[in-house]
């Protein structure tokens, strides 16, 4: 049997980035089940055809050229007493410390018709053979339930391939999550234009059909009934992207503590459990804003929560804050990010809120090509605290997120933003006078009389 200085169950992003800085120190294993580790993200452009299948797979050769032993096996448990991770197979191995980064798995409510054929999900390399096989063979219909960027992206990618798609959220507006109902009226009016059925403050209340699904009812009464379908082929698909749930099979039933959304782990990713480390989806963590539990199931937390754990291995004294959440998703011609609190969920949490708004263009506007952005500041009225931040725009915002990500972290105020110091080029930004930042800044300032 072989023992390891390291074994990290999950090789997703965590699991990546973990082989990378500890590869050729420890002996390190990372055990992945799957035959590919995906990039979850461009997915959706799979399916449009925008790239090909094979560049959503990640080359082995990320953790093997680390140093690290990559095992393509299931686990079974794990015996936290021995110190054994147990595989299928009944083969097992022995570690020092163990790295628990099992991901989260789509959750697909327990409905009426939800073990129906047709019902699935969108997260894996399963997932998506199954869904790109159904359009190349003419899949006509689908409900995708979720409005949340992996729906969205989704659902655009499916009507792209001309199948008849209905969005579904129990929400009243898109993007729930990322940005407020007051940034959202363009992109539902966007969705729709893309021949996208919306139904918004909507639930799936049963899935109707023999074998495979035939309509989808919802709460509202609405019923989507899919066409009749020749031979054994679908009428149609449900497919839900409406949340994550934490893979916790390893450890239910153990001494390691959870959480409603997770593992339990503090601030340098230890585990209840001496010598067990928990990172990424698998975990239940904190916001860095309010210091309370908070879901934050992206790449973008579970590769820093990797670092931070990965440097302390090393020698290091690293923390992990919280999560901010920072994130960006494209619609349409639209391109979205939000980061921090939202204004309903700052409300939500007691938080006395101001808003402030601003509009500029992407360019000057004198520029060919020049497109809206908008943008909205969430500030707590008491400490003058930035506690969110969105951005609705015609061009990429993700740098624009990272900086009112780092403004939020570093507990910026509404003044201190007013004071930014900015670029300004004519093919880059609005003119010089004003900046998006700092309109919206000023704009809470002359409203409150700060």
């Amino acid at each position: 049997m072989n023992t390891y200085d390291i074994v990290v169950i999950g090789g997703g992003p965590a699991g990546i980035t973990l082989a990378k800085l500890l590869g050729k120190t420890f002996s390190t294993a990372i055990i992945r089940p799957e035959d590919y580790s995906m990039i979850y993200c461009a997915m959706p452009y799979a399916i449009e055809g925008l790239i090909n299948t094979e560049a959503t797979f990640k080359s082995d050769k990320l953790v093997t050229d680390a140093g690290a032993v990559l095992i393509r096996n299931t686990v079974k448990s794990v015996d936290y007493d021995q110190k054994l991770v147990v595989f299928e197979d009944e083969s097992s191995i022995a570690y020092t410390k163990l790295i628990l980064a099992t991901g989260a798995n789509p959750f697909i409510p327990p409905i009426t018709g939800s073990t129906l054929r047709g019902v699935g999900a969108f997260k894996t390399q399963a997932d998506l053979v199954w869904i790109e096989n159904l359009v190349e063979q003419g899949l006509k219909q689908a409900v995708v339930v979720g409005a949340g960027a992996i729906g969205i992206e989704l659902a655009q990618a499916l009507s792209f391939r001309d199948v008849v798609v209905d969005l579904v959220d129990m929400a009243p507006s898109v993007l729930p999550n990322l940005v407020d109902i007051d940034m959202a009226a363009d992109l539902a009016k966007e969705i729709e234009s893309q021949s996208i059925h919306l139904h918004l403050n909507s639930r799936v209340n049963e899935l109707v059909g023999t074998e495979g699904v035939e309509s989808v009812v919802l709460d509202t009464g609405h019923r989507i009934d899919f066409e009749p379908a020749e031979g054994d082929s679908l009428s149609g698909v449900v497919l839900f992207a409406a949340g994550m749930k934490p893979d916790l099979t390893l450890v239910e039933g153990s001494a390691i503590e959870l959480g409603r959304d997770g593992i339990i782990v503090n601030d340098a990713m230890e585990t209840s459990v001496k010598d067990v480390y928990a990172v990424g989806d698998c975990v239940q963590y904190i916001s860095g804003i309010t210091g309370k539990p908070l879901s934050g199931k992206l790449a973008t937390n579970a590769v820093p929560m990797a670092k931070v754990l990965g440097f302390n291995l090393l020698g290091h004294k690293r923390t992990y804050p919280g999560f901010y959440n920072g994130a960006a998703t494209k619609v349409g011609k639209y391109f979205i990010g939000g980061t921090g609190l939202s204004e309903s969920t700052a409300r939500s949490m007691g938080y006395e809120v101001v808003c402030g708004y601003s509009q500029v263009t992407t360019k000057f506007p004198i520029m060919p090509e020049a497109r809206k952005k908008k943008m909205k500041l969430v500030v707590d009225a008491k400490s003058h605290r930035i506690l969110g931040a969105q951005v609705v725009s015609g061009e990429p915002v993700a740098g624009r997120m990272d900086l009112l990500t780092f403004a939020i972290q570093k507990e910026s105020t509404v003044e201190d933003l007013s004071a930014l110091s900015y670029a300004s080029q004519p093919h880059q930004s609005f003119y010089p006078a004003a900046n998006i930042v700092v309109l919206a800044a000023e704009d809470i300032r002359e409203k409150q009389g700060w």
